[in-house]
């Protein structure tokens, strides 16, 4: 075999990756997995490497796991504090205020039964270094929301970044998160919008946080909002959440679909339903 024959055959398949990567390097050469090959890795995979985040203030670690076949990042957050009044940043006190990873898992769970889990990353919980806590998968984002605004980038395709946008407020109100913050919002390359940070949810407030926030609804998450079960969510989030949290939830699930009803009967479908 000639030298410039074995030369093509050590260029050809680094060419078929770039052409299947649209001529530049993939930015993850992660294979591509399924929700529960994810989890199964987040649970088993070998801690190789550890660094703080560079954002939030619950000690989120960025830890680099391994299979010895797939090698990707992974958020873990064990937080887990629970005061009878806790003064906040802003001045004003909370009663009964917890803060805790089980909020995370919590979270992602509801979000499989209400068809908002494609814009979360996947939630496990792991122990790490002597400690509980929840393992998320680790995204591949252009920027985060607050960003996006300070740099005064304009979305591509508004109307689609309207409606991730409003299923992201409908969710937020169910599960009533009392410290949303725009670096929570996390952006794609592809502009996909990602929720991620739950640990101050699930208050046990019944009724919603801002109503404001109901706009418009996805018809298939509006659906699975409707069909939601208390048994089914109770035993998905059992350990996670309490059984007044749970109620908590089912309430503003009630509330959330009778407005989407009443908006729907009033304005019509096609104004309220995407």
């Amino acid at each position: 075999m000639c030298k410039l024959q074995r030369s093509w055959q050590r260029i050809l398949p680094v060419l078929v990756i770039l052409l299947c990567c649209g001529g530049a390097w993939c930015a993850d050469d992660t294979p591509a997995l399924t929700k529960e090959q994810i989890k199964q890795f987040l649970r088993t995979a070998k801690v190789i490497n550890v660094h703080s985040s560079k954002k939030g203030i619950t000690n989120t670690q960025r830890l680099t796991l391994s299979d010895g076949t797939i090698t990707h990042d992974a958020s873990f957050q064990s937080i887990d504090e629970h005061h009878p009044v806790k003064q906040l940043a802003d001045g004003q006190s909370e009663i009964r205020f917890v803060d805790s990873y089980k909020y995370n898992i919590a979270a992602y769970q509801l979000a499989e039964l209400v068809g908002f889990d494609d814009m979360m990353p996947v939630y496990v919980e792991r122990k790490y270094s002597g400690q509980l806590g929840s393992l998320s998968w680790w995204l591949t984002v252009k920027f985060d929301e607050a960003d996006r605004l300070k740099q005064k980038i304009e979305p591509p395709d508004q109307e689609a970044w309207n409606q991730q946008m409003y299923k992201i407020r409908v969710f937020d109100e169910l599960v009533y998160d009392n410290d949303p913050n725009l670096t929570n919002v996390l952006i794609s390359p592809d502009w996909k919008i990602y929720r991620i940070d739950f640990t101050r949810s699930f208050r046990t407030h019944t009724s919603l946080k801002d109503p404001k926030n109901l706009v418009r609804c996805e018809r298939q998450m509006l659906a699975r909002l409707r069909a939601l079960n208390v048994d089914e969510f109770s035993a998905r989030t059992k350990g996670y959440l309490t059984k007044d949290e749970v109620k908590a939830v089912m309430a503003r699930r009630d509330i959330i679909v009778s407005f989407f009803d009443k908006e729907v009967a009033a304005k019509g479908e096609a104004a309220v339903l995407f």
